[in-house]
């Protein structure tokens, strides 16, 4: 008897950027195309889509878009300033559409999605910070498209195959973090625990013992 109509209650809609935007304006009693930090995170219900309401905040230099339904990262053409883009807590598989942000991202937050692949990634030139624990990513080869990244200091892995399967991987020297090391020389931090210059100096040379 319980379940009887339930089925007749309509979905809500999810929540359009645009509605996200003119919200965090209503709060904040501000203009958000002229805001340095845009928080558009947890919307009920939540947004699906990041659609082009997103190239009107010219001045935003730290946008958050956590916690919602994204499926896909759109073009942020427009965001000419955007430093950190916080994208955790949602749906997004690939790391598409990020080269209009390419020359002034340093901190791309992707945690908790369904990313396997890195591609994308290595044209973010700027990029310092890349917390990407909790996804799907399962090949070391992968963080190859890091080696170049000059300026990347921190790298969170944490959650994801490559980490789960390895053995102590938070142990100074282990396998796993010379493993990511080797790849990513420049890191200063992994996994929130300091690179120690051993730790660095072991990966140039280091080569995995062959399954058995």
């Amino acid at each position: 008897v319980g379940s009887v109509g339930r089925g007749t209650m309509a979905t809500p809609k999810p929540t359009t950027c645009k509605e996200a935007i003119k919200k965090f304006e209503t709060a904040k009693g501000v203009k958000a195309a002229e805001e340095v930090k845009v928080l558009l995170y947890a919307q009920v219900p939540p947004i699906e889509k990041m659609d082009a309401a997103l190239q009107t905040l010219t001045a935003c230099e730290h946008l958050s878009l956590s916690t919602n339904n994204i499926e896909k990262i759109q073009p942020l053409t427009g965001l000419e300033n955007l430093k950190i883009l916080s994208l955790g807590k949602n749906l997004i598989k690939k790391l598409d559409n990020l080269d209009g942000v390419a020359e002034t991202l340093e901190e791309l937050w992707i945690s908790y999605n369904l990313v396997e692949k890195l591609k994308g990634v290595q044209q973010l030139t700027k990029l310092r910070v890349l917390y990407a624990s909790n996804n799907r990513i399962e090949d070391f080869d992968e963080l190859n498209k890091l080696t170049e990244l000059s300026k990347l200091e921190e790298l969170l892995l944490v959650g994801n195959p490559i980490y789960t399967e390895a053995e102590e991987p938070n142990a100074e020297g282990s396998d796993y973090r010379l493993m990511v090391l080797k790849r990513v020389p420049q890191l200063m931090k992994l996994d929130g625990i300091p690179v120690t210059s051993e730790e660095r100096e072991k990966a140039e040379t280091f080569e995995p013992a062959p399954e058995e």
